[in-house]
């Protein structure tokens, strides 16, 4: 008969099977831990769980072995080395400049337009879709075709160009890159100049860049700028395109205002880019922005949690996830969200209201709290709490945050 491998055994069953194997009586393993007997024994039988990750790393240091072993895992956190390896990829692809510099592509063909057009397309839906390992995987021959594309026809592969920068500068902050995405962003820019709608939509993650590096009143005095170049003279005659690109650039502006303290101004500007949602609704994605009257209750939560008013935050967003509108916005707008609510219902001191915020947005986009730096950071937030649901601890060790 064959023994069952220690990596499918339940957590307290390996704590004694690797416990045997280092020599240790239940007895010298408990007092090593500053433990009871009875506190190991419950913990073997599975009668009592391993569920802080404090205490889990204690019991490994003991044992000799790595904690996310005791939990059945790998050993290396492979999505921090994959978001690195993914970043690299991309910097290397910014890095190459072949057109300007005349550099061969091999036998590589230049693509139509409307070819490099599709693969963007499909490179948005998966960012979207929060496949976020996949878009780095796409991006740097990506980029390599649209940038040779534009080359080769530059009024067909305008906005293809621009896109595709985007889309390179939203992961990029993402993956916790920013300096790297404004290079992106800073290329989208002057791609799309000459087009204020295409000036108007790079501006967007423009906006994000600026925020993640702490820019606050840079951010809000450009978003501004880029907002008021594309706002429509009457708001009630207004093209939705237009009107989702100026909302969003006001969203953007709001939450550069709230970074900065500035909650009355954050509360204005949402107001203005609400006025701009009612008049286009829920369940469009103009220029990829998702913009509509959810779009701007979920930012009105996130500036609520930006200024301090956790309370505030957290009612907000438990009534706007039971708008119809949340289910149509695209899964990695979600999940951002939801870290955003993580962290509110932790200012509010209620772990167990972030467990299940965080919960749910790994259930719905994994990469947002495996690949993204600021869903590990509230993932180890909420782990080291006493009240930490157990799925979350776990995984809180084998990704080695805590």
């Amino acid at each position: 008969m064959t023994s069952t491998p220690p990596e499918v055994l339940p957590v307290g069953r390996r704590v004694a099977y690797w416990r045997g194997r280092r020599r240790l009586s239940q007895q010298v393993f408990a007092d090593r831990l500053g433990k009871s007997k009875s506190w190991v024994d419950k913990v073997e039988r599975g009668v009592r769980a391993l569920d802080r990750v404090s205490t889990l790393r204690e019991v490994a240091t003991v044992l000799r072995i790595d904690a996310a072993v005791l939990l059945g895992r790998d050993v290396q956190p492979t999505e921090v080395t994959e978001r690195a390896a993914g970043v690299e990829l991309i910097r290397a692809a910014l890095s190459r400049y072949e057109v300007p510099l005349g550099r061969s592509a091999g036998n590589r063909p230049v693509l139509p337009a409307g070819q490099v057009a599709r693969q963007v397309t499909h490179a948005w839906i998966s960012f979207q879709h929060a496949r976020y390992p996949r878009v780095a995987e796409l991006l740097p021959e990506l980029l390599a075709d649209v940038e040779r594309a534009h080359a080769s026809d530059p009024v067909a592969a305008r906005i293809p160009l621009v896109e595709a920068y985007r889309i390179a500068a939203s992961l990029l902050v993402k993956l916790g890159a920013p300096d790297l995405a404004w290079l992106a962003v800073d290329r989208a820019m002057i791609a799309g100049t000459g087009d204020r709608l295409l000036v108007a939509a790079a501006a967007v993650q423009l906006g994000q860049v600026l925020r993640a590096s702490g820019q606050w009143r840079v951010a809000r005095s450009a978003m501004l700028a880029a907002a008021y170049r594309v706002a429509p003279p009457v708001i009630e005659f207004g093209p939705p395109p237009e009107l989702s690109l100026c909302g969003t650039l006001l969203v953007q502006a709001a939450l550069a205002a709230a970074g900065d303290g500035d909650d009355a101004a954050a509360a204005d500007l949402l107001d203005e880019a609400a006025a701009m949602a009612a008049r286009i609704g829920d369940g469009h994605d103009h220029h990829h922005t998702g913009f509509g009257p959810t779009t701007v209750e979920l930012a009105r939560v996130a500036a609520a949690a930006e200024g301090g008013n956790s309370a505030d935050a957290v009612t907000r967003h438990e009534k706007a996830t039971t708008r119809d509108g949340w289910r149509w916005l695209p899964t990695e707008h979600r999940a951002a969200h939801l870290l955003d609510a993580a962290r509110a219902y932790l200012q509010a001191g209620d772990p167990i209201g972030a467990g299940r915020a965080l919960m749910e947005a790994d259930r719905i986009a994994p990469a947002e709290i495996r690949h993204r730096p600021a869903g590990r950071d509230v993932l180890a937030q909420i782990a080291r709490d006493p009240a930490a649901p157990t799925m979350l601890v776990h995984l809180a060790v084998t990704l080695g945050v805590g």
